[in-house]
């Protein structure tokens, strides 16, 4: 038996609507919003009393969404540290291909975000670049040149 596809990758916030403004000016579109509780939740999370707030943003004319999440009970823990460098253990980025990495930096700037490090070259393939947005989200930027 194969994996049919990569449903979603879940995030957890604590400002979901910033988080989705951040996704939405890098070019996804929102899909939905809606409150999440009940016992099939807490079975499914393990977390007994959970209620959270859920938007699912989806990738234009592609198979990937993300999903955000934030829980009012109980409330979401904080890692440490906030801005843990990308050779930090476990997931770092998110990593989207767009048509103009210069446009889509500077709209994402114009919400607060910040470069890792610079846009840099890889060979005569791709333009490359980290952006951290709000709540230390960080995604990765890949712009094709051939």
């Amino acid at each position: 038996m194969a994996i049919q596809r990569m449903d979603n990758v879940l995030i957890v916030v604590d400002d979901l609507d910033s988080v989705v403004d951040f996704f939405v000016e890098a070019g996804m579109e929102l899909e939905g919003r809606s409150a999440v509780e009940g016992r099939w939740v807490d079975r499914v999370i393990g977390i007994d009393g959970a209620r959270q707030e859920v938007a699912m943003l989806r990738v234009p004319d592609g198979p990937g969404r993300i999903e955000l999440a934030k829980f009012h009970t109980p409330r979401a823990i904080t890692p440490e540290p906030a801005e843990a460098p990308m050779n930090t253990l476990g997931l770092r980025r998110v990593m989207f291909a767009v048509d103009d990495i210069e446009d889509t930096v500077a709209r994402l700037r114009a919400l607060g975000a910040q470069l890792v490090g610079e846009i840099a070259r890889f060979e005569d393939f791709y333009l490359l670049c980290y952006v951290r947005g709000p709540e230390n989200i960080v995604l990765g930027l890949a712009q094709r040149l051939t």
